[in-house]
């Protein structure tokens, strides 16, 4: 297991310097975030940032993520020029040395959450997803200001984007899946850099929109579709924590080799469809059993601290403070450590 640290770039109020002081701390995960969604990526931007990566002492080892227009999730007929834009980015991050891509499948919004601020009994914040206050938004701009909600868009264009799927059905939205893969994954076999899909977060439809990467189920087949090392998955296990019937150790020795990377995120479930992020020691993840499982089958890749709470009186991107993941990262190394 190597640990790696989410940087997102030169305007991050967590520096390189601070992340590398982080004991066993080896490996960075980033990305181009400027970049338009289904424009190939420079490979001269690349080469700058794992110049600046390398400069700390640190390698450029997981990029997340390669965004996924939707006109590839909606099948239109201007996919493939977007299909070729992602294979040249794949060319592109081989060639500065990068060893997985994460990417995700979610229609029009990546990860989503009701509050940024949720106070814990500690007096530390993190945070939190309400599927009934989700339910009670109906204004776009309401939306628009969500955590993770796709701020890239417009009203207008949001509105006009939710409505293009409600003639999309899951079923379809595997089968534009596959389309993509059948085209991506050869790319990234041959460059020798995996992709690892990222499964939705939260694990379920949101405001009728289709979403399938939501269980261990839906992963196995999602490795199904093109059968090749190079079509694997991220494992979150907040994503996945945050529905209480899924058995992660059991997922992790179902999917085996096909797991390229790990997002390590604990979530305290507070009812159906609702959770809180927790410090990692904490929550309803058990690290030690998912460790244990990631042991059994000789997982060797990168593995990050995801979400933690604002502690200690950190301010910025809610979530993505250094302090607690600092603290998850030393507690994910010591587990590991003591699993031998």
């Amino acid at each position: 297991m190597h640990l790696s640290f989410r940087w997102y770039g030169p305007d991050d109020p967590v520096s390189l310097t601070k992340i590398r002081q982080i004991p066993g701390m080896t490996n960075i995960v980033s990305a181009l975030y400027d970049v338009p969604v289904g424009t190939a990526w420079p490979l001269d931007r690349l080469k700058q940032l794992r110049d600046q990566v390398e400069a700390a002492n640190l390698q450029l080892s997981v990029i997340e993520s390669i965004p996924v227009h939707e006109d590839i999730k909606l099948g239109r007929s201007g996919r493939d020029r977007h299909i070729d834009a992602f294979r040249q980015s794949l060319e592109h991050v081989a060639a500065v040395g990068a060893d997985v891509v994460c990417y995700n499948f979610m229609p029009v919004v990546d990860w989503t959450r009701t509050s940024t601020d949720t106070p814990l009994p500690d007096g530390s914040t993190t945070l939190s997803y309400d599927h009934n206050t989700l339910q009670q938004l109906d204004d776009i701009d309401e939306l628009s200001g969500l955590p993770g909600w796709a701020t890239a868009y417009d009203p207008a264009d949001l509105r006009a984007l939710m409505d293009a799927y409600d003639d999309v059905s899951a079923e379809d939205l595997w089968v534009n899946l596959a389309y993509f893969l059948e085209r991506v994954v050869p790319v990234a076999e041959r460059v020798g850099v995996p992709l690892a899909i990222h499964p939705d977060d939260p694990p379920w439809s949101l405001f009728g929109l289709p979403r399938i990467v939501t269980s261990g189920d839906a992963l196995q087949r999602l490795t199904e579709l093109v059968d090749s090392p190079a079509n694997g998955v991220t494992l979150c296990t907040g994503s996945l924590g945050a529905d209480p019937s899924q058995d992660l150790p059991t997922i992790v020795r179902r999917l085996n080799d096909r797991i390229h990377f790990v997002h390590a995120r604990n979530v305290a479930v507070t009812g159906p469809k609702q959770f809180h992020e927790t410090a990692h020691p904490e929550g309803d993840v058990d690290f030690h059993a998912v460790l244990r499982a990631l042991k059994d089958i000789g997982f060797d890749g990168p593995l990050r601290p995801d979400h933690g709470r604002m502690i200690w009186g950190e301010t910025g991107r809610p979530g993505y403070g250094l302090h607690d993941r600092a603290l998850g990262a030393s507690y994910l190394h010591g587990l590991w450590d003591a699993l031998d």
